[in-house]
């Protein structure tokens, strides 16, 4: 639930060891499509899971939920394993220049649950380097329905009803909320498949509508879908044009470049809590030595992130000033 810090050395000496024992860096997801057994890790495993937390603690006294939904089907796959390979550059953009304060991250993983055998993994709020063992515990499955819809549904539905925060029930900050993927999601988060997944700890009554679950998810987190560029309907405008409907302009996030999503992320953070413009990430990626298209390329997708802020005081918690919560 948060506690520890993430340390660069411990992700470096992780992955190091792995590749001079042959294995990959998504062992788990390897051996269970070798030996046919695709079940989520204990660690991801949604059945039975009340509640995620994030909470804030001694050691982060001012803890920031973010919450990272990957879309695991086709090839998709990756665009994750390109956040694991970039999770030094997004730590260092969200600790290094304080984007948020105290940042804790879930990361999740969906497919589509009209016909995968693990549509839906979630992980718990991390601050050390269990995020990255939880990403790494992430079975990719490479499934999906090709009918341009996964069931991202369920993931904003574990947003919405089975997440507690103490950035917002103890200071009405809300969260942030990236679901990474390029199709459309299904119209309603489905009774039954919730009960099946969930089980026990299910509590939905009837199927939920898509856009009453957006509205009420909205009301705790900053939702952003990001479409990777290179995604099989990355270029769909039929998708695009879903997202745009359901969430508006400013919330959807186009890349180009699948490997720039971990600098989309932190970067639209920053943006929107009213720390950086976008000039400004411009100038610290440049600084760090990211080359001129990378940072066209990014500074391109992020304008939009601007439209619509609200920006208020800072509250004096040292969180920053000037930040901004989209409403």
């Amino acid at each position: 639930m948060g506690s520890g810090r993430w340390s660069p050395t411990t992700y470096h000496e992780r992955a190091d060891a792995k590749a001079a024992s042959g294995k990959d860096v998504f062992d788990y997801s390897k051996s269970a499509h070798q030996s046919g057994n695709l079940r989520p890790h204990q660690t991801l495993d949604p059945s039975g899971v009340e509640f995620r937390e994030s909470r804030d603690s001694a050691e982060h006294p001012n803890s920031t939920a973010i919450v990272i939904g990957l879309d695991v089907t086709g090839s998709m796959g990756r665009v994750v394993r390109g956040i694991h390979a970039n999770l030094p550059r997004l730590h260092e953009l969200l600790l290094g220049h304080n984007y948020v304060p105290d940042p804790q991250i879930m990361f999740a993983a969906v497919g589509d649950a009209t016909c995968d055998r693990v549509p839906l993994q979630v992980g718990q709020f991390e601050s050390d380097n269990r995020m990255d063992q939880n990403l790494e515990n992430m079975i990719l499955e490479g499934g999906g329905g090709g009918g341009a819809k996964e069931s991202y549904e369920l993931m904003l539905y574990v947003a919405a009803r089975h997440t507690k925060t103490d950035c917002w029930e103890k200071r009405g900050r809300k969260g942030y909320l990236f679901v990474i993927g390029d199709e459309a999601a299904y119209p309603v988060v489905s009774q039954s498949q919730v009960r099946r997944l969930f089980g026990e700890a299910a509590g939905l009554q009837a199927d939920l509508p898509l856009a009453e679950l957006i509205d009420e998810v909205r009301q705790r987190y900053h939702v952003y879908f990001v479409i990777p560029g290179g995604a099989s309907h990355g270029n769909d405008r039929t998708i695009l044009d879903f997202w745009r409907h359901h969430l508006g302009e400013a919330s959807v996030i186009r890349l180009e470049d699948p490997n720039d999503t971990s600098e989309s992320i932190a970067l639209t953070i920053g943006v929107n809590e009213g720390v950086i413009t976008v000039a400004d990430g411009a100038r610290q990626m440049r600084d760090r030595g990211v080359v001129g298209r990378t940072i066209d390329r990014l500074s391109s997708a992020l304008s939009s992130v601007i439209t619509g802020r609200d920006v208020r005081p800072t509250d004096g918690s040292g969180s920053g000033a000037g930040r901004a919560r989209r409403l």
